[in-house]
Order: structure tokens, then sequence, then C-alpha cells
């Protein structure tokens, strides 16, 4: 099978880097273009890093010598590649303004970032909770002028810590939910050499994310009507967002209140039964167990849990019945893999196999 050329635009921050660990030797995709601001176009991609590869995993040596494109020149872009991944590091309004420049110059885009999460038609989707909503790509081409181009979006990375968990218990009527993120710090794009002031530190706030971590996970639970995709009104979240000294994976702890409390067994059947198409199509990058529960009072814990099923996997630990809630449980989930890079390619990957790249 002939691969489908990519290409990963921010390819020298810590998302970049990921994505191009997770399509090295990708069934489905072939990275054909890297891509970056003005001040690493025309250096080799090692140049470009300067010594910056920021994950454990070692720096794939095919993509050393490719020569980085500046991410604004489109025609060059558009020569090379089917589509890209866009994870770049720019003010919200000028991302948003160089996706959709892309998606009109016929390029989709499947974007790690949130400048478009809430643009009405730009589908946010995590593949096992609300692959429908890809749908709303054929009104935004409508309102683009396009045949090709699009914008798909994937959610932030700390609410795939609970809303995975939350999602098949949605039918008992969840009413209230309170969430505590404890989030690592490469959810900033840091390392501890490049942040030794979060060694033996918390850090009780990160701009912004209390409000995505209360209002995404609406939109996801959403519909799509009349081209656009509308919000669930409810359940209500409430969340505080905490930076931990921790390297990769995002836990929550997580209070939930129902219309019709269903028993402890009901729920941690749902959790072992839920999957979606992302396991029926057997996708590359789909757990195999979406969800997995440990039933040890200790886990999940970040070091020991957050590589399941490569990093791709949900886990959840501590369900128990709670004094003012009906219940509380933690989860964890990899915040630059499930969450960030990780999320995305699953998203390519059901886009290809439904056909919105031909």
């Amino acid at each position: 099978m002939e691969k489908i050329k990519v290409g990963v635009v921010g390819a020298t921050g810590m998302v970049g880097q990921r994505f191009l660990t997770l399509l090295e030797n990708h069934p489905y995709f072939e990275v054909a273009l890297l891509a970056a601001s003005k001040n690493s176009a025309n250096k080799t991609y090692s140049e470009a890093l300067g010594g910056r590869w920021k994950l454990s995993t070692p720096m794939p040596e095919k993509y050393a010598d490719m020569t980085v494109v500046d991410a604004e020149n489109i025609d060059e872009i558009k020569k090379n590649c089917s589509f890209v991944f866009c994870a770049v590091n720019m003010k919200k309004d000028e991302i948003k303004a160089l996706e959709e420049k892309y998606a009109k110059a016929e390029i989709p885009v499947v974007s790690n970032n949130s400048a478009n999460r809430w643009t009405e038609d730009v589908p946010m989707v995590i593949p096992e909770i609300n692959p429908e909503h890809l749908e709303v790509i054929h009104a935004q081409r409508k309102r683009l002028g396009t045949k090709r181009g699009f914008i798909a979006v994937k959610p932030n990375c700390s609410i795939q810590s609970y809303v995975p968990a939350l999602t098949p218990l949605l039918k008992y009527g969840i009413t209230e939910v309170v969430a505590t993120t404890y989030q690592a710090i490469s959810g900033a794009g840091k390392t501890f050499r490049e942040w030794p002031e979060m060694i033996d530190n918390v850090i009780p706030y990160i701009g912004g994310e209390e409000e995505k971590s209360e209002q995404e996970p609406l939109r996801i639970w959403g519909k799509v009507k009349d081209g656009k995709i509308v919000k669930s009104d409810s359940p209500l979240i409430t969340t505080q967002c905490i930076r931990v000294p921790v390297t990769d994976g995002h836990t929550a702890a997580v209070f939930v209140r129902f219309k019709n409390k269903p028993a402890k067994e009901q729920i941690l059947e749902d959790w072992k039964n839920f999957s979606g198409i992302p396991q029926s199509l057997e996708l590359p990058h789909a757990p195999k167990q979406f969800i997995t529960y440990f039933e040890e009072d200790n886990r999940p814990q970040t070091n020991l849990d957050r590589d399941i099923y490569g990093g791709m996997g949900v886990s959840v630990g501590r369900l128990r019945e709670d004094t003012l809630f009906d219940y509380k449980f933690v989860g964890l989930s990899h915040n630059t893999l499930r969450g960030a890079a990780g999320g995305a390619v699953l998203i390519a990957e059901l886009l290809y196999r439904q056909g919105y790249f031909d």
C-alpha cells in the first residue's frame, strides 16, 4: 500500500517531536515534510533542534537531515503533503488564521492546538467517544469553499483523564462533576532541565486550563445540528488544575452525582465494555482496552500506568461511594500520547479509513 504523505507543522516542539516518534514506521502515513517558524526554516531538523530533543525516546535518524520549511510557505507544504498535523507555538489568532490558510489551500489539518476548538463547524474529537462529529466537516468545507481542505482538532489533554470514564455513565443522568487534575510538566512543553522551579514543587494554577476542563467535555458530548456542533447543557462541571512535578501523565480526582445512581458493579462493567470505532476498525493506535480499571488501592500511578497500550489507554482506579457525591474515582492518561500527538494520530487514522483524505 502506498502511504499518504504528511507534514508535521511545529516539528521542533515537544508535541511535534512526539508526532515524529509515532509516525516513524506508521502503516498509513509517511512524513514527507517538517515545518516550523522562520527561525528554524532552511536548517536541517537536527540544526533547528539545536540539542533540544525533549523525549526519552531517541530522535528518529530518518528526520535528522530533512530541511525544515517555513510554516507560512503554503505552496511548498501543498506540493509535498496530502495533509498536515499542526502543533505550533503561536498566538491563538495566528494559529487560527494559519490553519484556515492550509484548509483553504486544500490541505486538511489535524490540529493539536486549541485555537479552533470552539469554531462551530470544526470537529473536536476523541475517536472512541464522538466520531460522528466528523460529519460536520461537510458543512465546514461549504463555508471554506473547499473540496478536500478542512480542520479537525483534538481536545485538551487534561480532560482525557476523566471524560472517557464519565462517558459510558452518562446514561445514568450525570448531574454534577467535580474534578481536580494533577498535570505533568510536559503539558507545558517542558522538561525538568528547562523548568527546575518545578522540582519539589506544586503550582496551583495553569492559565486557561480550568475553563477548558469545564467546557470542552460539554462540546465532546454535544450534537451535530444544522452544520455545527451544539454543546451539551449538562452536566455541571467544576475543576481545579494543578501542575505537579511529574514528567508525563495527567491524573484526575473525580467526584460525580447521578439522577439514577448505578451500582458499583455496573460502573465497572460499563468501563470494561466501553469501546468504539477505533477498536472495531483496529486502527494502528487504538488501545485494545480503552479503559483499564485497577483494583489496587494505590493505582493508577503515573510512573506505572501512563504507558498502558502505548500511552493510548486510559487508567481508572479507587472507585468508591462518597459521603457528599454518589461516587469518586481516580483517572490517568498520558498527556503527550493519548492527550496530544497520539490522540491526533488516532483522529487521522479514523479520517483516513472514513475517506476524508480522498
